[in-house]
C-alpha cells in the first residue's frame, strides 16, 4: 500500500448525520498514546455519553454552525482519518480558563490525525481548512492550547505556522502542569 498524500482525502465540515463517525474518530482520539496530555477528557468519560450529545456535538460544530467548525478528511474509502475543530471566541467574552477574549478570535481543539496518516501533509491540510473558515467568521487570530511536555504536537503546529504566544496556563487535569498557547495572527 502506498503512502497517502494530502491530496488524497476529502476535506469537509462534518454533517448532522455524521454523529456515529464523529463519536468513533474521538473515542480513537482518546487511545492515542499521548491523549492523557492532549485531551481534557478520557475515553471513558466520552464513551459514556449518550447518543444525543454526539448528535448535538455532530449539529452544534456542523457545516452549517458559525460558531464552532468540525473538519474531518476523509479516505476515499469513507474512512475518517483526522480531524480539527475551531470555536470562535467574541471579544468581551470569557475562555475555558476564565480569562478575558480581548478579541474576535478562533480557538483550535480536538485535533487528532490517526497514526498511519501522519507525516503527508494531512494536518496542514486539515488547518488550513479551518484557519481559512476562522477567517471568514471575522476571526482577528487563532490559537490553541498545548501540553509543555507534548513536543510532537507543538512541532506540527509550528510547521503550520503557528507560533507560542508566550501565554501559559495550568493544565485542568494537573495544576502542577502547563499548557501553552500558540496563536497564529491574521495577515494584514
Amino acid at each position: 500500500m502506498t503512502t497517502p498524500t494530502s491530496d488524497d482525502y476529502i476535506v469537509r465540515a462534518i454533517r448532522p448525520d455524521d454523529w456515529t463517525a464523529v463519536k468513533r474518530l474521538r473515542l480513537d482520539a482518546l487511545r492515542d498514546p499521548v491523549a492523557h496530555l492532549a485531551f481534557l477528557e478520557t475515553y471513558e468519560d466520552a464513551a459514556a455519553k449518550p447518543d444525543a450529545f454526539w448528535q448535538e456535538r455532530a449539529i452544534g460544530s456542523g457545516e452549517r454552525s458559525e460558531s464552532a467548525r468540525q473538519i474531518i478528511a476523509e479516505t476515499p474509502d469513507g474512512t475518517w482519518a483526522g480531524s480539527v475543530t475551531v470555536l470562535i471566541e467574541e471579544a468581551g467574552s470569557e475562555d475555558w480558563a476564565g480569562y478575558p477574549v480581548e478579541r474576535r478570535q478562533g480557538h483550535v481543539v480536538g485535533v487528532f490525525v490517526r497514526p498511519e496518516h501522519r507525516g503527508n501533509g494531512l494536518i496542514k491540510t486539515l488547518f488550513d481548512a479551518g484557519v481559512t473558515w476562522a477567517w471568514q467568521q471575522g476571526a482577528e487570530r487563532i490559537r490553541l492550547f498545548v501540553h509543555a511536555d507534548n513536543t510532537r504536537a507543538q512541532g506540527a503546529y509550528r510547521k503550520v505556522g503557528f507560533a507560542p504566544s508566550g501565554v501559559a496556563v495550568a493544565f485542568s487535569k494537573d495544576e502542577a502542569e502547563s499548557e501553552l498557547e500558540f496563536v497564529l495572527e491574521r495577515p494584514l
